[in-house]
Parts: structure tokens; C-alpha cells; sequence
């Protein structure tokens, strides 16, 4: 597995680890859940508060007016001062007419109390005994006893003479408020039952909301992702007259303008090739009958004047440059056109380097270091081109001693093919090695210009032209700076042998 199917992969991983812990459709979920959970809540909380409220008024005002009433019924045949007994007779009469709650009645030092058995001394506060004594009207209190819940009520009991005097006489009714209370939780059972569902509403309110938020957004998305791995024709689906929809309007007017530009700028890039190579074609025919006029005045500029020689020698120099220079332009026009194709075949590289350099009178002026046997299949022609590119780079560029190493590196389960080319000039200036394979790139300034006949002779296409033979193989060219001095060029290619077929 390559190393960039893996990044795909780990990419597609975080991205979809993303979808899970914080997608957009989480989110969603997750905050209509909550809305709807705190207004439940809120809900459930004002419900029950009031129902409460509403329940302890109705019981309250039911109390105090059922006492009220009886009081003035019973009140109105009662004798004061009244003894121990008359007074016991009082707190049965105003408990049988008010349901048979329990009724305490004091007068000074005398207690009458409708139940017997019942405990009242512990429900009747002495705050609410002193409101009632010094107040004129009734009072109320809810206590807890033994857990329980209870409402006390209390009222003086006055003259019937209209001047509202009291009589000495309290009265005290006991209610209990259970039942109430077991309404009030019902109530509140009930409501916090109903927020289940409510959440479960809210959450397929929710998914269904985001599957209409985020299905334009799922395509947009992928209609980026197209775009951004060069299908300019990827459009998204504009339906509605939403924020999405002007976001897809948006995304669809910029892939046009993107299209437009990117044809506009293929067609001046097709262009600015056929004129390459028109005029480099045009070129070499004017350029063949310079080339023979050139070598005729060199063949007899021993023969001229000095400088007539001088300027023959000039001429033909420069004329086999300028030829050169077309040829390599016509090359490069091949290589962006497209047109370019391997001829193929199991080849010895050792041979081919030897014979690359042989060729050009460079075996003497260069060591080598070469393993035999190195074989893989290659395109004969196009490797010797790349070892006079960057063999002739080397001596023309660095300095003595310049060498020429082939070997077979390991690496990630595939065998590669190595060929370094290192001189021990100056090197590289800062900066250049990330330049040093662009056209027409030279960085003459800081390398020392020797007079080496190499196939590039200064037309700055010569590593361009390599790189792009070595592309073609499947292949590459690094450079770095040697171990003491100088720059050191390394070819790499896969070592593909005849049965592994070719590209």
C-alpha cells in the first residue's frame, strides 16, 4: 500500500470519527433534544408550582370559609364564659358541620378538643395561637407532623353586637392535606411521564430537520471534493429559495467561472505549445544550412584572418548551440503535448551508461562505479539522454573528480534503480536546488563554467528534459549537496524486468 492510500484512507477515518463525535447532525440532534428537555422541564416545573398553588388556595379558602360560617352558626346559641363542658359540646357541634375535621377550642385556661385521642398540641404553632389572639379575622398555617402534611386554620370568635369585639373564644380546625398532595403528585407524575415522548418527538423532529439541512450540504460537499480533484463539470442541484440555495447558486457560478478560466488557460497553453514547436520545426531547416555554412568556415578558419577566424569559430559554436536549443524545445513541446511514448525493452544499464559516455569522449574524465548485471527495462535512447544531461551538468558546471555510481536500493517491498552523479565544484546556491530542474533555469553565477561539449551546452532545458524522461519511467531525480563539497544529482527508477511487462 502507497504511503498516499494511506493518507486517503486516514483522512476518510478522521473525517468520518468527526461525523460521529461532532457532525452537524449530532449537533442538531443534540440541541433539539435539549430545547425540548429544558422546556419539559420548565414546563413540568410551572405546571406543578401552580397546580399546587391552585390546589392549597382551593383548600385553604375552603377551610377557612367552612369554619368561618359553622363558628357564627354554632357561636350564635353559645354562652360565654362557658365551662369545661358546654365548651367540648361547642368543638363537637363545629366539627360535625365541617366534615369532622378536628376543632380545638380555647377559652383562657379551658381546651376542648373534638377527638380526644388526637394530638394538637404539636399542630397548632404558637405563632399561629398568637396571631389569633391579638388579630380579629382568620388565620392559617401548613405544618408538617410526623411527614405529613396539614393545614391549621384559627379565628377569634366575636360578639354579634357588630362592633367585631372578641369573646375570649378561639377556635382551631385541623385539616388534613394528603389527599392534596397525592393530587399535586399525580399531577406532576403524569407531566414528567409525557416528557419522554416529548424528547423522542423532539429527536425525530430533529434527525428529519438535519436530513433536509444537511442532504444540500452532503452534496455540495461532494460536489467540492469533485471540483477539487479537477472535474470542473461538478454542479450542485439549486431547489428553493433558501440560504442553501443561494450557497449552491454561489458554488455553481464560481465552478463556471473556474471552468471558463481553466479552458480559457488550456487553450493559450495549447497554443503557446503548437507555437513551440511550429517555430522550432520551422527553425531546423534554415538552421541545417547554417549548421553546413558554419562547419565549411571552421573547416577553413585556419586559413582566414584572426578574427575572421575567430568569428567563424563564433558562428559555428553558436549555430550548434541554437540547433541544440531546438531540438530541445521540439522535445519539450512532445512532453507537454502529451505525445511522447517509451520504447521499451529489458536493457544492461552498466552498458548503457558506459556507452552513453563513451559516446561523447567523457569515459576518460569521469569515474565510474558500476554494478553488473543491473538490468530492467528501460528506454535505451531516453537513459542517454538523461546520463549526458546530468553527466554533462557535472562537468561542465562543477569540478573534478566526477562520478558516476549504479546500484539497486530496498525500499517498501520494490527494488529501485539508483545512478548518482556527483562532482566536487562549488555547488548549488541557496535557493537554487528547489530551481534547478525549471526551463530555462540557470545558476551559472555560483558554478564554474568549464568546456565540456555536453548535449545541453548552456540551453538551461536539459535537467527539465531529464526530469521529464525520468517521470516517464516511473521514476525521479533528486539532488542534494555532497558529503564535502560539490552537488550530487540521483536517478531513481523501479526495476522492472521483462516478465513485470512496462507501463
Amino acid at each position: 500500500m502507497s504511503s498516499s492510500d494511506e493518507g486517503e484512507r486516514g483522512v476518510a477515518s478522521k473525517r468520518r470519527s468527526r461525523r460521529l463525535v461532532g457532525g452537524l447532525r449530532t449537533r442538531l440532534v443534540v440541541a433539539f433534544v435539549v430545547v425540548a428537555l429544558i422546556s419539559a422541564v420548565t414546563s413540568t416545573a410551572l405546571a406543578y408550582r401552580d397546580a399546587r398553588t391552585a390546589v392549597l388556595q382551593r383548600a385553604q379558602n375552603a377551610a377557612v370559609n367552612d369554619l368561618r360560617e359553622r363558628v357564627g352558626t354554632v357561636a350564635a346559641d353559645f354562652d360565654v364564659p362557658p365551662d369545661q363542658q358546654s365548651l367540648s359540646r361547642f368543638a363537637a357541634k363545629v366539627s360535625d358541620g365541617i366534615g369532622g375535621k378536628i376543632v380545638v377550642a380555647r377559652y383562657q385556661d379551658l381546651t376542648a378538643v373534638s377527638d380526644s385521642y388526637a394530638d394538637t398540641e404539636s399542630r397548632i404553632t404558637t405563632e399561629l395561637r398568637a396571631a389569633v389572639m391579638t388579630g380579629d379575622d382568620a388565620k392559617f398555617q401548613r405544618v408538617q407532623w410526623r411527614g405529613e402534611p396539614y393545614l391549621v386554620v384559627g379565628m377569634p370568635v366575636t360578639y354579634a353586637d357588630g362592633d367585631r369585639r372578641t369573646s375570649g373564644l378561639d377556635v382551631f380546625t385541623i385539616t388534613d392535606l394528603r389527599a392534596e398532595r397525592d393530587d399535586t403528585a399525580a399531577l406532576l407524575d403524569s407531566v414528567r411521564k409525557g416528557t419522554v415522548p416529548v424528547v423522542l418527538l423532539a429527536a425525530v423532529l430533529a434527525l428529519l430537520a438535519a436530513g433536509t439541512v444537511l442532504r444540500p450540504v452532503r452534496k455540495l460537499g461532494r460536489a467540492t471534493r469533485e471540483l477539487a480533484t479537477g472535474d470542473l463539470g461538478s454542479r450542485v442541484a439549486v431547489t428553493g429559495h433558501d440560504e442553501l440555495a443561494d450557497l449552491a447558486t454561489t458554488f455553481n457560478e464560481t465552478a463556471d467561472a473556474l471552468q471558463a478560466s481553466d479552458t480559457e488557460l488550456r487553450e493559450q497553453e495549447a497554443k503557446a505549445r503548437r507555437f513551440v514547436a511550429d517555430v522550432s520545426h520551422e527553425l531546423r531547416t534554415p538552421l541545417a544550412a547554417m549548421t553546413m555554412v558554419a562547419t565549411v568556415l571552421e573547416e577553413d578558419a585556419d586559413q582566414l584572418p584572426p578574427d575572421a577566424a575567430r568569428a567563424a569559430r563564433t558562428v559555428g559554436a553558436e549555430t550548434a548551440r541554437l540547433s541544440r536549443l531546438v531540438e530541445d524545445l521540439m522535445e519539450i513541446s512532445r512532453f507537454d503535448a502529451k505525445a511522447v511514448r517509451l520504447n521499451a525493452a529489458e536493457t544492461d544499464l552498466a552498458d548503457t551508461v558506459q556507452a552513453s559516455l563513451a559516446l561523447r569522449g567523457w569515459t576518460d574524465r569521469v569515474q565510474t562505479h558500476l554494478h553488473e548485471g543491473v538490468r530492467a527495462v528501460v528506454d535505451r535512447r531516453r537513459i542517454d539522454v538523461i546520463v549526458a544531461n546530468l553527466v554533462g551538468n557535472a562537468l561542465r558546471h562543477g569540478a573534478p573528480p566526477v562520478t558516476v555510481t549504479l546500484g539497486t536500493v530496498r525500499e517498501a517491498d520494490e527494488e529501485w534503480v539508483t545512478l548518482e552523479v556527483a562532482d566536487h565544484g562549488p555547488g548549488l546556491p541557496p535557493g537554487a536546488r528547489e530551481r534547478v530542474f525549471d526551463r530555462f533555469y540557470k545558476a551559472d553565477a555560483a558554478r564554474t563554467r568549464g568546456t565540456a561539449d555536453d548535449s545541453g551546452q548552456g540551453s538551461g532545458l536539459g535537467t527539465a528534459i531529464a526530469l521529464e524522461n525520468a517521470r516517464l519511467h516511473g521514476g525521479t531525480i533528486d539532488v542534494t549537496d555532497g558529503p564535502q563539497r560539490g552537488a550530487v544529482f540521483t536517478l531513481r527508477l523501479p526495476l522492472r524486468r521483462t516478465e513485470e511487462g512496462t507501463e
